[in-house]
């Protein structure tokens, strides 16, 4: 198992920072009620001088949108459509521990965070550019192809495990109860991101391990160290 960017993708975007981590041992009946709380604190402080929209991380990944010809308003990061949901319901929705800690996270740090469940990924996951014959599972269950030159998280059998890069993830590997052992994959273009995607990994992992996730391993990828093995 192994998680890399295309060299092209980092061409494109010499400005991107990337962080992966392999987990195991997760807990589904895990309690995360207190462990979120800070984060959602935290979301919600940077809200009330700024929307979501405002924030620099978000700013940055609207830029990188536009950039591959997507309407920044239509179709958003993970972390802004999280963000946007809680300024406006002030709370999420509980999902399963390990997504609603990083679902917390990611508002907190303004930056998306993908979480995959191991045992749906093939070999790998490369962060590239679609060839259009890729497949991707929405939560709908409609089967559709990605279109050609759309960022999608492809593995070894041409599964698009997320569309539009940061936008939308795949069912096929999402995470569920009987999930053991997780993937999480972290990105950000903003100027401080070379300090603060390793302090997101770290809270990631400082978190997990908290209700009994243990790390296997995590790095930070950069264009000189662009993959990542497990």
């Amino acid at each position: 198992m192994y998680v890399e960017h295309s060299s092209e993708i980092w061409a494109e975007f010499p400005e991107l920072v990337a962080c992966a981590l392999l987990a195991h041992g997760v807990d589904a009946s895990a309690s995360v009620a207190d462990r979120v709380a800070p984060y959602y604190d935290t979301a919600a402080s940077r809200l009330r001088s700024a929307s979501e929209g405002e924030l620099p991380e978000i700013q940055a990944w609207r830029r990188a949108f536009s950039h591959m010809g997507l309407k920044p308003t239509q179709y958003r990061c993970a972390a802004e459509s999280l963000l946007r949901r809680f300024r406006k319901e002030r709370s999420l929705p509980k999902i399963h521990p390990v997504i609603d800690i990083c679902n917390a996270i990611s508002m907190s740090f303004a930056i998306p965070i993908a979480v995959f469940d191991v045992a749906e990924v093939v070999e790998h996951i490369e962060v590239r550019h679609a060839r259009g014959d890729e497949t991707y599972l929405a939560f709908s269950g409609e089967v559709e192809h990605p279109e050609p030159r759309e960022v999608v998280f492809a593995d070894a059998s041409n599964q698009a495990h997320a569309r539009r890069w940061t936008n939308r993830q795949a069912l096929t590997s999402a995470v569920r109860p009987s999930t053991r052992s997780v993937l999480v994959v972290a990105e950000a273009m903003h100027s401080s991101a070379p300090s603060d995607v390793p302090r997101l990994l770290k809270a990631v992992d400082d978190e997990l391990a908290a209700v009994g996730g243990a790390c296997e391993k995590s790095a930070v990828l950069s264009a000189s160290s662009p993959r990542v093995e497990f």
